[in-house]
């Protein structure tokens, strides 16, 4: 049913969330895992100076992320693919789905409500809403 599963992270604990449930999908599928990490470098495009060294730092903060993946996917016996990019990250992860013949994506959620939720937008909402293919969302633990 599903032969590959895209794991969007930003390396939150509410990212976190969504993997072991992508691992054990995975696992019963017979499924490669892949992980993404999108780099918005846009956001801080408006810095005068710094911003490639902000950008640096996250490229590499999304190579721990993925590689964690990565490591948690070995020991699950299950593949894995990682993969770090630039650009918004809704529509980097429809065009990862559209590039890889993704059959499934396993992402978290915030959490956030009302005003905060309205403003700031969600990243998962927008790919619930556009993509083509079926989206498992995971909601942080509430403990966290």
């Amino acid at each position: 049913m599903y032969s590959e599963i895209l794991v969007p992270t930003d390396g939150s604990s509410a990212s976190d969330a969504a993997i072991e449930h992508a691992l054990d999908l995975a696992a019963r599928y017979d499924a490669r895992v892949h992980a993404l990490y999108v780099v918005d470098g846009s956001a801080y495009s408006s810095l005068e100076a710094g911003a490639e060294l902000v950008v640096e730092a996250l490229e590499e903060e999304g190579t721990e992320a993925t590689d964690r993946i990565s490591d948690a996917a070995a020991e699950a016996g299950v593949d894995c693919e990682t993969t770090v990019t630039t650009g918004t990250a809704y529509q980097s992860i429809r065009d990862y789905v559209e590039s890889n013949d993704i059959d499934m994506i396993v992402m978290g959620t915030h959490g956030r409500k009302g005003l905060d939720r309205y403003l700031l937008g969600s990243v998962t909402e927008r790919v619930v809403r556009t993509a083509d293919v079926p989206v498992l969302t995971v909601r942080q633990p509430t403990d966290e």
